[in-house]
Parts: structure tokens; C-alpha cells; sequence
């Protein structure tokens, strides 16, 4: 580390002297620019103009002729895009394949920002145009839980009531769940990375970090057990008839009580209220016990049971953020969990002859 000392120019400009060293190193000369950084801790980052076009929009080669199963290509461009990468090239030493222009089209429909600059035989060339000071990753959650939320409901709605056309239209949310979930893990690790951007996407919390990227991929899987029990109404449809009523209102019962868990669970992140979580932990193993009853009482008629178990997966995932609200609340308490770790503390240091009568 070298220490330099400030020094004035004129009567408004204040001017440090660069590291000789340095200054060789990466070949600068008079009149070149240097790009300045400001970093979260207050510091800056100086970099010569190759390393700020570098770090700013690198190309990163896909070569689509490795690519040989189903559905390769695809994936590495999710996960390129998923990990910031803002310009991205598919290449071929011949010809890019059909399959795989098919899949770079497909896949770039459900990637946010990112499109299709330019294509030739050989080469097509993606880029990414997300800024991601106009995303806050705390409404990216909100809104994946409230697509998966209307996934689920559409599809328990269009089952009591016979709505097939509602069930249709639950599922093709579903890709919109994809991209918001695409999204908000490229801005999550980039907030991993860059201290600058957690703070413009609103994840100051780096203990959260994690936990956030968890409640992501839940959220994702809701989404998921969601649009697969919206097909099963759809296959089950001319079973439908032959279901009693009253199976059909315990069904839909069991499936608010999962809603209120998924959404209230949420909630519950946001607002660390460690109490209500708690009673939706207590309400999932209520929820248990009545899907395992009406899975032995309901009537052998198929899709039935594909349904229930639907329901069973995303009232774990609803739970399992429940879990996650109660330690995030443990880690700043509010007012309710200090309580209850108080009076913990105070049960402890009892007498050990309290109870003997």
C-alpha cells in the first residue's frame, strides 16, 4: 500500500499522483482516460480504459457444436445470463443447427433484457440490456409469490368450478414466473459481488443473501407444483363429473389453507413476525393430517391424488419460508421475539428445585 498526499489545482480541484509502477504496468499515457468507481465502503476504483470495457461488457463464447444433448444450450445461456453476463455469443465452426437457433429463440422469450443482437450462419450474437437500479429484489419476491399465488388459485377456482379456460390460463403464467425468477437471481448475485448493486437493488442485508436465493427457488417450485396441478384438472376432466361435491369442497378447503400458508409466509420475511409464523408451522401439520385422511376417503378416481400431493408440496415450501421468516426475525428481534428470548433466559436461571412440590 502506498500513501500519496493530496494536493490543490486551481481553486476547486484536488488531484492525487498515480503509482509510477502502475502506470507502467498497464501503459498509460498523457491524455488517457481512467475510469473511476465509487465503491459502497468509500473507497474508489481507478481503472485504465481495457479493464472498465472489459469488466463492463465482456463477450463470453458459447460454442453450440459441444453442445450435443437436448436442451445444453439452453441451460448455459440461463445460467451465462442467471451469473451477469451481459453479452453472450453462440458460435459454430460450420453451421448453427436448427435445433439450436430454435433454443437460443425459445429461451431468450423468458430472459428479461436479454435479445438477440445479431445472427449469421455461425454466430448469433445476445445481449443483455437490464439496469438494475430499476429493480428492487424485495418486489421481484413479492411478485413471483403472487404469480405462483395465482397459478394455484386460478386452478383450484377453474377445478370447483369446472372452468377449464381459468385452468389454461394458469398455466400459462408459468413463464412469467421464469423470467421474474431468472431475474431476481441475476440481480441477487450480482449483489453477492458487487456491493454498489445490492444497495441500488435494495439487499443492503448480506446475511439475507442467502436466504433470499433460497426463498427464490421455493417460490420457483410453488410455481412449478402449481402449473403440474393445473394439468392435472385439465386431464381429470372427464373423471370431473364423477367426484362428489363434497370431496370437491375439502379439496378446495385444503387448498386455501395452503394459499394462506404460501402467502402469509412471505409475509411473514418482510415483517419477521416471528408469532404468526409460528402459527403457520403449527397450521401445515394440520394440513397433514387432513390431505393424509382424505387421500385414504376419497373416492378411486384418477388425478385425484396427483392433486392433493400438489397441494402437500407447495404447503412444505410455504412452511419451510415460515422457517426462514423465524430466523430472520431472530436475527434483528423485534419487539415480540425479544420477549420470548428474554423469558427464555429468565426460565433458565430458575432454581432447579422449582416443580418438586
Amino acid at each position: 500500500m502506498e500513501i500519496r498526499k493530496v494536493q490543490r489545482v486551481g481553486h476547486s480541484t484536488m488531484t492525487v499522483s498515480l503509482p509510477n509502477e502502475w502506470v507502467k504496468e498497464h501503459g498509460i499515457k498523457p491524455s488517457d482516460l481512467l475510469f473511476i468507481m465509487p465503491e459502497r465502503d468509500g473507497s474508489l476504483k481507478i481503472m485504465p480504459r481495457h479493464i472498465a470495457q472489459r469488466e463492463e461488457a465482456e463477450e463470453y463464447i458459447v460454442n453450440a457444436d459441444a453442445c450435443d444433448e437436448p436442451g445444453m444450450l439452453e441451460r448455459i445461456i440461463v445460467g451465462s445470463y442467471i451469473l451477469g453476463r451481459d453479452v453472450i455469443r453462440v458460435t459454430s465452426t460450420s453451421r448453427i443447427a436448427k435445433a439450436h437457433i430454435d433454443e437460443v429463440r425459445r429461451i431468450v422469450q423468458k430472459l428479461i433484457g436479454l435479445g438477440i443482437l445479431e445472427e449469421t450462419p455461425k454466430s448469433i450474437l445476445l445481449q443483455c440490456s437490464i439496469d438494475a437500479t430499476k429493480f428492487k429484489l424485495d418486489m421481484l419476491i413479492r411478485r413471483l409469490a403472487l404469480i405462483a399465488s395465482t397459478i394455484l388459485s386460478e386452478a383450484m377456482q377453474g377445478f370447483r368450478e369446472k372452468n377449464y379456460d381459468l385452468v389454461e390460463e394458469a398455466i400459462a403464467r408459468e413463464d412469467e414466473a421464469d423470467k421474474i425468477y431468472y431475474l431476481a437471481v441475476r440481480l441477487l448475485l450480482s449483489a453477492q459481488l458487487k456491493p454498489a448493486t445490492a444497495e441500488e437493488v435494495g439487499m443492503v442485508d448480506v446475511i439475507f443473501i442467502p436466504a433470499a436465493r433460497l426463498i427464490l427457488q421455493y417460490l420457483e417450485l410453488v410455481a412449478d407444483y402449481s402449473e403440474d396441478l393445473a394439468r392435472e384438472v385439465l386431464e381429470m376432466e372427464v373423471y370431473r363429473n364423477r367426484l362428489p361435491e363434497k370431496v370437491v369442497d375439502r379439496i378446495f378447503h385444503l387448498s386455501e389453507l395452503t394459499q394462506t400458508i404460501f402467502q402469509k409466509s412471505i409475509e411473514c420475511v418482510f415483517t419477521r413476525d416471528l408469532k404468526v409464523a409460528n402459527q403457520l408451522l403449527e397450521m401445515r401439520k394440520t394440513i397433514e393430517i387432513d390431505s393424509n385422511r382424505l387421500m385414504r376417503e376419497a373416492p378411486e378416481i384418477p388425478y385425484i391424488r396427483s392433486i392433493l400431493s400438489c397441494l402437500s408440496k407447495i404447503a412444505d415450501k410455504g412452511a419451510t419460508i415460515a422457517e426462514i421468516a423465524i430466523n430472520r426475525a431472530l436475527e434483528d428481534p423485534s419487539k415480540y421475539a425479544e420477549d420470548v428470548v428474554r423469558a427464555v433466559k429468565h426460565v433458565r436461571s430458575l432454581p432447579m428445585t422449582i416443580g418438586k412440590g
